[in-house]
């Protein structure tokens, strides 16, 4: 079995793991699971910078890198915009005098 093959497999088995836990948390808990993913994004962003950093005069390093560093980056932002969101439909209505 080759790498490529083998890299898809855990793609295919991660994605459908992914997939069965998020859609058995209940609304209540939607809130603090986009603060740990905009985390865990955040860690991704590092590996990205790190990656285009020491790419050098590699072209496919530095590609990888910067298309996995605007993905974690519009994943993270998006995510604190969802969250913010989320947080002022919870918050009291300024009352009009």
């Amino acid at each position: 079995m080759s790498f490529f093959s083998e890299a898809l497999w855990v793609l295919l088995l991660g994605s459908l793991l992914g997939l069965e836990l998020i859609g058995k948390v209940p609304p209540t808990l939607h809130t603090p699971l986009m603060s740990g993913a905009n985390a865990i994004s955040g860690i991704t962003m590092l590996a990205a910078l790190t990656l285009i950093i020491q790419s050098g005069d590699k072209l496919p390093l530095l590609i990888i890198g910067s298309i996995s560093l605007g993905f974690a980056l519009f994943n993270v932002i998006g995510g604190f915009l969802v969250t913010d969101r989320m947080l002022a439909m919870f918050s009291r209505k300024k009352t009009r005098k």
